[in-house]
This record gives structure tokens, C-alpha cells and sequence, in this order.
């Protein structure tokens, strides 16, 4: 028996697709409600729910559309601008919730993501984005994961009242340079995107619980926030997007920034680009972005010494250790930690195995490579007591080749 009619199955076609531009969708962080207490339908955590991540960490099991590609605004770079062209459709709330049951039901989502069109203005949009949400959890019970896009512009109260429903909110920064914002999504405002973020940061702060404190704050987006930022629409280079996604880290406390590569849209505006953006440029970014959440790198030391865009053929780890080759080869039985996680070829759970077992005796070259996929990567920065890098595997000699390589975002 089909899920949905087939005017409905229609819409879902328009807008499923029409949300695939959005990366910024994750669940992983969500609290940990479930139903085997008898209590609701879905869950976020408990047996038989599974996740599937994409290597840059986004989740492929929600249920992903727009409530409507109907838009107000006119940004160049958005296929749903209200001067482009292309089939339109809007769910209303109970069509969202009926599809969001029924796929969950039947196992094929774990939960869902909604983002929109600006339909009529800002309130009324997030009105009917938090009824969606407010429906499935007061109404049927859902304890599965909701992702909300948050509205920049509209009243905080009904951001406020989203967030109590939903596991995650995100709010899109889009462009890094606020001029490029201004020339290319006019009805948007830099300003009033950091102050819709700063608002629901303080919203998460104030749902911490206090330590000692015997009154449980009221819930609010457990799963934090998030935001996406488009890359190659205009001139910004890495360097600017890096420092940006590291500024809006410790501003806006969010858990993810995700970075999008610009893909020309149908009818586009004479002001983007005709080409799309480099995939590997996305996924450098990614990996730049990983250094600064797990490795302890500062946005400054990715470009030191080097251009302001990264290197296609380079990793951003490996091109920071050429630019550094002073530093190596480390010892693998006496490094710190923080300085073996700048290793190129060790991830933080491989660096974490090597700080135990160097605690029971000294670790040879064949004990890293038990514990490394790829010892090939790793040796010309390493010494043990039976090796230490010479001639063509010095670090030096490296530099020189400058052979390409790549991390691996889950090493």
C-alpha cells in the first residue's frame, strides 16, 4: 500500500528535492527520549534505531523538505526565489505530519527536518514551522528527532516555542561577507541572522541546569544549533569562511557549521558564478573544520605561512606540518598529546590508544602501525626507538614533493 497519495507523492517529489540544498542537518547530540517507556511513538536513541552519517557527519535517515518552495525573497543563489522558475508546491501542517508518521512507522526515517520558503513574512513562517512540531509532540506523542530551520527576523517568542518542541534549530548564515549577503539576498540582514543566533544561544544556555539545583529548567533544542554557510557564490576565500566558522563556534556556542559548494540553479542571476564550486574545496573546508573542533588547531595556524585558499591536492593537516617540518619527526613514546594530534595520519582515537599503551612500555614502529591504518602516512613525523626518518622520508624532503594526500574526517 503506498504511504501517500499520488497529489500528495507530488508535492513530497518538489519539495524533498527543493531541500536538498540545505546541509545544515544533523542529529546526532539529541536527547535521550524514547517509546519503550509506552509513552510515545519514535525515538532518537534505544534498540533497533540506527543513524546514517555521510562522511561530513550529516544524518541520511531524516525525512528532509521544505513546508513550502513558495518565497518571498528574491536571493540570487536559491533555487525557490520568487523569480525563478520551476514547479511550486506547500504542505500544509497536517500533511507534514501525516508523512512524518507514516514514514516513521513504517522504519523508513528516524525523524524529520523542515526548512521553508519565507511564505508570507518571518511570524508567519515560523508560526506554521513550530505548529508542525508542537502537532507531532503534544498531539501524536512523536519522540523521534525534529531539526527546525529557525527563521532569522521572526519573533523570538515563536522561536522560542520551536525550540521547546525541537531536538535541534539552525539558522543559515549563508555568505560569510556581509556585503556579498546585501548584493546577492537583499531582503536579508547580517545583523539580524547574528542576532536571531545570539538569541537562541541564550535560550540553550538558560536551559542548562544550574549545578546543585533542584528545578529543571524547561527544555530547549537539546541538540543545540547549527548553520551553513555557502561556498563559491562570491570572492570569499577559505581563510575568511574558516576564521568565520571559528568565530561562530565561540560566539554562538553551535555544535556544526556546514559548508555547502555552490551549484549554479536554473535561470541564474547574472551576478554568480557559471561554474559550480570545487567539491574538494567543500570538503578541504570540512576538513579544516575538523582540525579546529578536534585537534586543537586555531583558524590562524591552518593558512600560516601558506595562501588564503587551501590546497585542492593537500589536506589541511599534512600542508600545516610541510609548513612546520622544523617540528618533526616527534617522539611518538615522549609527544604530548596535543602535538601527536598534529601528526598526519593520526585521528584522536588512534592518538588516545597510543597515550595507553605507551604507559606499559616503550611503543616500536610495528606497535603504531598495529594501531594505524596507514603507517606509510605517518612515518616521516614519527621517531621510535628502532626508527627515525631519513633522506627522501624526512619531513623536509616531504615538503619539497609535496605529494598529494588526504585526511580522513573519521580517522
Amino acid at each position: 500500500m503506498n504511504i501517500v497519495d499520488e497529489r500528495l507523492q507530488r508535492k513530497l517529489e518538489i519539495l524533498a528535492d527543493a531541500a536538498k540544498y540545505d546541509a545544515s542537518c544533523a542529529s546526532s547530540g539529541a536527547g535521550g527520549r524514547n517509546s519503550r517507556d509506552g509513552k510515545g511513538i519514535g525515538s532518537t536513541t534505544g534498540s533497533g534505531i540506527c543513524h546514517a552519517y555521510t562522511p561530513d557527519g550529516r544524518c541520511v535517515s531524516l525525512l528532509k523538505i521544505l513546508l513550502t518552495n513558495h518565497c518571498v525573497y528574491d536571493c540570487a543563489y536559491c533555487v525557490n526565489r520568487i523569480s525563478g522558475s520551476g514547479p511550486r508546491a506547500r504542505f500544509t501542517v497536517e500533511e507534514v505530519v501525516t508523512l512524518t508518521l507514516g514514514f516513521y512507522r513504517r522504519n523508513m526515517i528516524e525523524g524529520l527536518f523542515l526548512s521553508s520558503g519565507i511564505i508570507r513574512d518571518e511570524d508567519y513562517t515560523m508560526e506554521e514551522i513550530a505548529r508542525v512540531a508542537r502537532e507531532l509532540r503534544q498531539t501524536h506523542g512523536f519522540r523521534g528527532y525534529i531539526h527546525l530551520k529557525a527563521i532569522a527576523g521572526a519573533d523570538p517568542r515563536l522561536i522560542e516555542e520551536a525550540g521547546r518542541h525541537a531536538d535541534r534549530l539552525s539558522i543559515n548564515t549563508e555568505l560569510v561577507a556581509d556585503a556579498s549577503l546585501r548584493r546577492l539576498a537583499p531582503e536579508k540582514d547580517a545583523g539580524v541572522i547574528r542576532r536571531a543566533m545570539a538569541g537562541v544561544r541564550l535560550k540553550l544556555e538558560e536551559a542548562k541546569p544550574e549545578r546543585g539545583g533542584r528545578a529543571k529548567p524547561p527544555r530547549f533544542a537539546p541538540a543545540g544549533q547549527s548553520t551553513q554557510i555557502i561556498v563559491g557564490a562570491d570572492a570569499t576565500t577559505d581563510r575568511e569562511i574558516v576564521m568565520r566558522g571559528a568565530n561562530l563556534y565561540s560566539s554562538y556556542g553551535l555544535r556544526r557549521v556546514y559548508y555547502s559548494a555552490f551549484s549554479p540553479i536554473p535561470s541564474p542571476a547574472a551576478a554568480l558564478p557559471l561554474k559550480p564550486a570545487p567539491l574538494m574545496r567543500e570538503h578541504r573546508l570540512y576538513q579544516a573544520d575538523w582540525l579546529l573542533r578536534y585537534y586543537g588547531f586555531a583558524a590562524e595556524e591552518i593558512f600560516e605561512g601558506g595562501p588564503a585558499m587551501l590546497d585542492l591536492a593537500e589536506d589541511p593537516k599534512r600542508g600545516w606540518a610541510l609548513r612546520h617540518a622544523d617540528l618533526f619527526p616527534l617522539d611518538i613514546n615522549r609527544a604530548p598529546r596535543e602535538m601527536l594530534l598534529r601528526v598526519p595520519g593520526l585521528g584522536v582515537r588512534v592518538v588516545d590508544k597510543i597515550i595507553a599503551a605507551r604507559r606499559l612500555g616503550a611503543l616500536r614502529l610495528d606497535d603504531v602501525a598495529r594501531v594505524c591504518r596507514r603507517i606509510a602516512r605517518v612515518r616521516p613525523f614519527i621517531a621510535t626507538p628502532d626508527w627515525r626518518p631519513r633522506g627522501g622520508e624526512t619531513p623536509d624532503a616531504a615538503a619539497r614533493a609535496r605529494g598529494p594526500q588526504q585526511l580522513e574526517l573519521f580517522a
